[in-house]
């Protein structure tokens, strides 16, 4: 992992504003195997915490984005796996807090928020933001396809634990797929465990990006409200649909991306090594141009490539 890939964006977020995003972890390296991931299947399952990444490194890339004055509302550790595998991360954010007053967020799968010392690492964050995916056990083998070290009671356990000793600010995420954890059964055991973990927000989103698995369908706008209310108070809808995306590309990357896409099909990978730009804002991209007709999907094995339409 170079070190131009540590850091990307700001990139426009409905819920964090413009955000800069810290990835402290090689690409798909992670604890779950998620069937509506937007980066494809993960390579190295793991719950093994390293440093996997230089500390030094990534600090000068985030004290340079935060010298050059660009509009940064928070500080996002996130990217190609899990951030809480880097056993750097509380280290990280200590020294980044020395230099900035800028929020840090911690997006997370919540997978090891049972560790007692991990919980002190990253305690000292402004914001987490952990996932929960299921209720049961079952669901949760369907939709995470976790570590098999993971079971859905550690991940309860981290929660409740966590929650206990942060100060600051927890939202936590549900992704719903279509079939797998939208039913209502699933959906009041998740409310069950919601209201026992009693975070300050609930965000529920869905698939709207090309998923790993083609069988991770979205649920409609309406499908969610009718969840959101079962939630009640405090819960939140944050999947970007279309037409209510933020609007923040740089034309000319987008018109770089349709020069490669036109040549001949290329994978996501492709389209960020070309370029120079990390796989998370080629999303973004890649999304409008879907939007607008531009370009298709078609899978070939395990990976998607981008063709003309």
């Amino acid at each position: 992992m170079n070190l131009k890939s540590h850091i990307y964006g700001p990139v426009p977020s409905r819920r964090l504003g413009f955000s800069l995003g810290i990835d402290v972890i090689p690409y798909k390296t992670c604890s779950f195997d998620c069937v509506y991931c937007q980066l494809g299947k993960t390579t190295n399952k793991t719950v093994k915490r390293d440093e996997y990444v230089p500390k030094d490194g990534v600090l000068s890339q985030v004290k340079n984005a935060v010298a050059s004055k660009r509009r940064i509302d928070y500080l996002t550790f996130s990217g190609s796996g899990e951030p809480t595998l880097n056993s750097g991360v509380g280290y990280l954010i200590r020294e980044i807090k020395k230099f900035t007053k800028i929020p840090v967020v911690i997006l997370t799968n919540g997978s090891l928020l049972f560790m007692q010392a991990l919980q002190e690492e990253i305690k000292e964050a402004d914001l987490v933001v952990p996932s929960l995916d299921a209720g049961t056990q079952r669901t949760f083998e369907i939709i995470n396809r976790p570590h098999p070290s993971i079971d859905i009671e550690k991940i309860i356990k981290g929660l409740l634990d966590f929650r206990k000793v942060f100060k600051g600010k927890m939202w936590l995420e549900i992704m719903l797929v279509k079939g797998i954890n939208d039913s209502l059964e699933e959906i009041e055991e998740m409310k069950r465990i919601v209201e026992r973990v009693n975070p300050d927000k609930v965000q529920l989103n869905t698939v709207v990006r090309p998923p790993s698995e083609d069988f991770a369908k979205p649920l409609t706008f309406e499908d969610l409200k009718k969840i959101r209310d079962i939630f009640g108070k405090g819960c939140e809808i944050i999947a970007g649909f279309k037409g209510k995306r933020e609007e923040a590309y740089i034309q000319d990357i987008e018109g770089e991306i349709l020069s490669l896409i036109r040549r001949r099909p290329v994978t996501l990978s492709d389209i960020s090594s070309v370029l120079g730009i990390h796989q998370n804002e080629v999303i973004k991209y890649l999304q409008a141009l879907e939007e607008k007709g531009a370009i298709k999907i078609k899978r070939y094995g395990d990976e998607r490539y981008y063709e003309p339409l």
